[in-house]
This record gives structure tokens, sequence and C-alpha cells, in this order.
């Protein structure tokens, strides 16, 4: 545990991919109180890339991700079923707001993890991210999938 978070403030030190106005489908910036950051993700939005996730990887950048994206806003439930890393999962809304954040799910667990009711989107990153980045509900995401005549944060917004 204390090496883990030791290996994430080191990659904070060494700082965050830069922020940039355009969107693009393998990146995710989110914003939160007046910081930044930068992703890169993974996009799971077919059910079958969903049903598999970030399953059997036994590791993961410390900024890279998974970008879950709902065809329409509904109630999710996720696990961690198979899946070896700790990881912060963030719920977002149709308009890329971050509605909840579910800290440090535990690897192998096969409890379930309610995202709440009407989201869209689902960031996953690694575990003790979001709490390094001073990420909280509020946070808006920007990305491609998030239509952006209702995004909080459009794509061609700085």
């Amino acid at each position: 545990m204390i090496l883990r978070i030791f290996l994430l403030l080191a990659a904070l030190l060494a700082g965050a991919p830069a922020v940039s106005a355009a969107c693009a489908a393998d990146r995710v910036d989110i914003r939160s109180d007046g910081s930044t950051a930068s992703f890169t993700v993974e996009l799971a939005d077919t059910a079958e890339e969903r049903a598999l996730g970030l399953m059997n990887r036994p590791e993961m950048p410390p900024f890279d991700g998974m970008l879950f994206v709902y065809p329409r806003p509904q109630s999710v439930s996720f696990w961690m079923k198979n899946t070896l890393i700790p990881l912060d999962m963030l719920f977002a809304d149709e308009t890329g707001t971050v509605q909840s954040i579910h800290p440090e799910a535990t690897p192998m667990s096969t409890e379930s993890i309610p995202g709440g009711r009407g989201i869209k989107l689902v960031l996953e990153i690694n575990g003790g991210m979001a709490a390094a980045l001073g990420l909280t509900p509020g946070a808006e995401l920007r990305h491609p999938a998030v239509d952006q005549d209702v995004a909080a944060w459009p794509c061609d917004a700085d």
C-alpha cells in the first residue's frame, strides 16, 4: 500500500500528461477545483468490452485507464471479479459531470459497487489516483463520447 502511494505521488511529481483543447478517443481530460489531468484510456463501449473491463491485468501505468461508455444514461453497478489491481471508479452523467467516486475498489471482490442512476460514463483509474489528484464529485470529464451539445466541458473549450 505504501509503495503504491509512493509510486502514485512520484508519477504526480513527474507531471501528468498535458491537457490539450482537442478531444481524442484515447484520452480523457478531467478537471476539478482548478486542477486538470489527462488519462490515456481504452474505450469499453460495447456490452462485451464493458463485461471484460480491466480484468486479468497485473498492472496499469499511472495515467492510464478505461472509459466505459453506455448508449444512454442508466443505473450501473460494477464488481472487481478477476480484476487484479485496485481501482478508483468515477461515475459520470451524460454531461460528463462526475456524480460519485468509489475509491480503492478491492481486487477480486464480487461485492456490487453501485454507481447511481443516470450514469453514462465510468472512468476507471488506478486506486488512490482520484484522491492524489483531488478529484471529487462535480469534476468534469472531456471526451468525444460526451454529447457536445450538453457537455459540461466541451471538446472545443479550454
